[in-house]
């Protein structure tokens, strides 16, 4: 036999071979997030769960997931450990502040660039815009009296059916 005969298994052994690597790297770590839980770390369950973590046995957790509700779950249902700012934020709805109250964007940019005389001025400008279409039964015809629309134009069809069949 001849080595290029060979190569279509050697490529097929070595793509399996990279599949398996990356699946136990993925799974290693996994299990080194579990192992790093402590109690009163925030988690996620598989099944999308949120609770805090109040005992961590061999191959059991037990989590507290709201006032007298304690669930005792496997170990490896357990799909992230989150740190206390995530939990925070998810469960609580706390956002974290990492800049002051100064540092705040107002939502409105005029008052970044106008002065006190120029604030008046544009409110007086302001005049609503209609930037809605009108239809054509709406607007009179040229030789017909007001309040009536045009009528020889031809209905059209809405049920989707065309004459050329």
């Amino acid at each position: 036999m001849s080595l290029l005969t060979l190569l279509p298994f050697i490529v097929l052994i070595g793509a399996m071979f990279l599949m398996t690597r990356s699946a136990k790297k993925k799974q290693q770590q996994a299990v080194e997030m579990r192992n790093q839980m402590q109690p009163g770390s925030g988690v996620r369950t598989i099944g999308g769960m949120y609770a805090t973590v109040k005992e961590v046995n061999e191959d059991t957790v037990l989590v507290d997931a709201g006032p007298g509700v304690e669930l005792l779950f496997a170990k490896n249902s357990i799909g992230a450990v989150l740190t206390d700012d995530e939990y925070n934020r998810i469960v609580h709805g706390v956002e974290h502040d990492l800049k002051s109250d100064a540092d705040i964007v107002p939502d409105d940019a005029s008052s970044l660039t106008e002065t006190g005389d120029s604030a008046a001025d544009a409110t007086a400008d302001d005049k609503a815009v209609d930037l809605g279409k009108k239809d054509a039964a709406e607007e009179p015809a040229d030789d017909a009296p007001a309040g009536e629309a045009k009528t020889d134009e031809e209905p059209k069809k809405t049920d989707g059916d065309s004459e050329a069949k």
